[in-house]
């Protein structure tokens, strides 16, 4: 029976094509049917190489459906993609929005061509509920343009179609048209996408944005992260000079290619990866950008270095590797490296601290980001040994558990950490440190690390202290009004702080001599929130430019005055002048930011309209507390009041909602 109806179908299916032909009448002459036929062809089936390798449900635009039937003609006509119990043959107004809302409506699009919802019996009858196939009935499909596959629902083919992407399969190759060329040199027949960042060009493969399923996977999203590694590695390049840095990641090499471009001979750019391709594809990259590839284990070809010298002088050079991440770092000291692996890097920090050399700066980026933000507990307590829960702060709190996890490797290789950045975007978490060698600069970072008492139900935190009762460290008395524990330990984490102002004004300082416009807003909202201000003139201004103490030690600066000449050394300061500038920045600097911050949001009282958020952390300065908006969080408020003076603050300047509905209405017919 299936048989038959398929053969009736196919039947129906070429009449109409003889009728669209044939122009219902006397038949045409030998040059007009060649025009026709040639016509068609080019109209149904133009970007195909035949016309049989593609089935028609896939157009490129509506006219082509349209034309598979003649609707300008007299008579009833049936739909090309339905079978006739399906829908019935009717006019050519009536099957023009069949056409348009039933099949064209619903496509799937891929390089230009349109896959059109078709019911046909192309595919085996779905069984009824009885389980009888012969009674079942044809179920609406899409016809892949790749392999010809049929696929019932448009979500599996949008999945299928990007599991062809992935594979290097589009349309062009697999039919193998020589209409689209592609550029040699190209692994497994893929085509090179070109793209600039930051004046660098990489190659990028058409399934770059796959990491499970690429090898040089490239993250537009991480523009930022690259920025910020790119401004603090151009800080350190002004306190030694050349810098031996590591980018134990390369894939594309786009970050270490950066480095080489954009600071020269202040740094020795070493690009590693595991993966064959990756090597072949960093490699090809510095060709790119006429950047000479040195020696490494497995230096290129002579063949690749003689083709660089041709093209022209090299404007810097890179060491490219294959090689582990941990091998690399366990072989050869670095001044600066960089980790960004795909998930989390804690498998790699123990061998980014065995060699590092000391006041050197490592940079850990995690995109871990469901172990992180309180989406997997347990992967958390496996990756960090920290437990945590789903905060109002889960950001911050991700950031100092990360902290906490670098600590503790440094710790075991009697090296302390002081945090440098801290920062924490939708996409990442980014964390640079400088090290500080010694069993006593270990002892100091260990002794930050400590447990946090969490209020599950006002979201009040402090950090534990040793020897005090969970309930008596709250400052909130939930515990006494509420029945059962509302408290939780959370952690350890890093009871530090997270910013290093005078480093952040150094950076500030690189984005806008690198022309890095993006990131500026970004690096002034943390210099506020390492001083917990308000005040944008603190970022700017004779201020910025002066030298910083970080850890006891000075550290050369962007002024090359008199004053900043012979203490530029890069060693610890002792006698009178370390004395008399701890002093001088007991007041302000000495002072930590407050850890966490309070949402304003979170903690609005229903019923009331609260103020603007500017308006609201000028209210808090007048009372006496500091306070700073937060990176974490657009409507977060970092301050050091209570959680009960913080909501005291917001009640006293919030305003009924009916109070507000009456002023406006009274102002309404003062006007009238």
């Amino acid at each position: 029976m299936a048989e038959l109806k398929e053969a009736d179908a196919s039947q129906l299916h070429q009449e109409d094509v003889d009728i669209k032909r044939g122009d219902g009448g006397d038949a045409p002459s030998a040059g007009d049917q060649a025009a026709e036929t040639e016509a068609a062809a080019d109209n149904d089936a133009r970007p195909s190489t035949t016309t049989t390798e593609r089935h028609i449900s896939i157009q490129t635009k509506l006219e082509g459906l349209e034309m598979l039937v003649d609707l300008n003609g007299a008579g009833r006509k049936s739909c090309p993609l339905c079978p006739e119990e399906k829908f019935k043959a009717c006019y050519s107004h009536k099957l023009r929005r069949h056409l348009q809302n039933l099949h064209w409506k619903v496509y799937v699009e891929f390089e230009g061509q349109r896959m059109c919802i078709c019911h046909l019996p192309c595919r085996n009858l779905k069984p009824s509920l009885s389980g009888d196939q012969a009674s079942g009935r044809h179920v609406a499909h899409y016809h892949c343009v790749v392999c010809s596959v049929t696929i019932a629902r448009k979500t599996d083919m949008i999945s299928h179609l990007k599991r062809h992407v992935n594979k290097g399969e589009t349309e062009a190759s697999y039919s193998g048209s020589s209409d689209v060329p592609f550029e040699e040199p190209a692994p497994s027949g893929q085509a090179y996408e070109i793209m600039k960042e930051l004046g660098t060009n990489v190659q990028l493969l058409p399934n770059h944005t796959t990491p499970q399923k690429s090898d040089t996977y490239f993250n537009r999203k991480m523009k930022t992260n690259r920025q910020l590694v790119f401004c603090s590695l151009a800080v350190l390049a002004e306190e030694r000079n050349p810098l031996e840095c590591l980018d134990a990641f390369g894939a594309t090499g786009i970050m270490g290619l950066q480095w080489a471009k954009h600071l020269r001979n202040a740094v020795k750019v070493t690009i590693t990866d595991i993966s064959d391709t990756c090597v072949k594809m960093i490699k090809e990259n510095c060709q790119l950008n006429h950047i000479r590839v040195d020696g490494g284990s497995r230096g290129p070809r002579g063949a690749d270095g003689a083709s660089a010298e041709v093209e022209g002088v090299p404007i810097a050079a890179v060491e490219v590797a294959k090689m582990d991440a941990n091998v690399i770092m366990h072989l050869r000291p670095f001044d600066y490296i960089h980790l960004d692996p795909f998930g989390t890097a804690v498998n790699y920090l123990d061998a980014a601290f065995r060699n590092v050399r000391n006041l050197g700066i490592i940079s850990v980026t995690s995109t871990d980001t469901g172990s992180l933000y309180s989406k997997s507990p347990n992967v958390t307590l496996r990756h960090y040994g920290c437990h945590i829960v789903r905060t109002e702060y889960y950001k911050e709190l991700a950031a100092r558990m990360v902290i906490a996890t670098v600590a503790r490797a440094a710790a075991r290789c009697n090296k302390g950490i002081e945090v440098l950045l801290a920062v924490a975007l939708e996409h990442f978490v980014l964390v640079v440190v400088r090290v500080l060698r010694g069993p006593t600069q270990a002892d100091e970072s260990v002794k930050k690390l400590r447990k946090l008492v969490h209020c599950q139900w006002c979201e009040e935190r402090v950090f534990l202290k040793l020897g005090n009762m969970v309930d008596d460290t709250l400052p909130c008395n939930c515990h006494g009004s509420l029945p059962g524990k509302t408290a939780v330990q959370l952690g350890p984490l890093w009871s530090g702080p997270l910013f290093n102002t005078g480093f952040l004004r150094r950076m500030l300082s690189a984005a806008v001599q690198h022309s890095m416009d993006d990131i500026q807003p970004l690096v002034k909202t943390l210099i506020c929130e390492s001083e917990c201000t308000t005040l944008k003139s603190l970022v700017h201004g004779p201020s910025a430019l002066t030298n910083q103490v970080e850890c006891g030690v000075v550290i050369k600066t962007l002024q090359s005055g008199e004053e900043s000449g012979p203490d530029q050394s890069g060693k610890r300061k002792t006698g009178e002048d370390s004395g008399n500038v701890v002093k001088k920045l007991k007041s302000d600097a000495s002072l930590e930011h407050p850890p966490f911050y309070y949402s304003i949001h979170r903690h609005s009282i229903r019923g009331m309209n609260m103020p603007k958020l500017n308006k609201f952390l000028q209210y808090l300065t007048e009372a006496g507390f500091r306070v700073s908006r937060t990176h974490f969080d657009p409507t977060g408020v970092r301050t050091d009041a209570t959680l009960e003076q913080f909501k005291s603050v917001l009640t006293k300047y919030s305003v009924p909602t009916y109070a507000t509905a009456t002023q406006t209405s009274v102002s309404t017919e003062k006007t009238v």
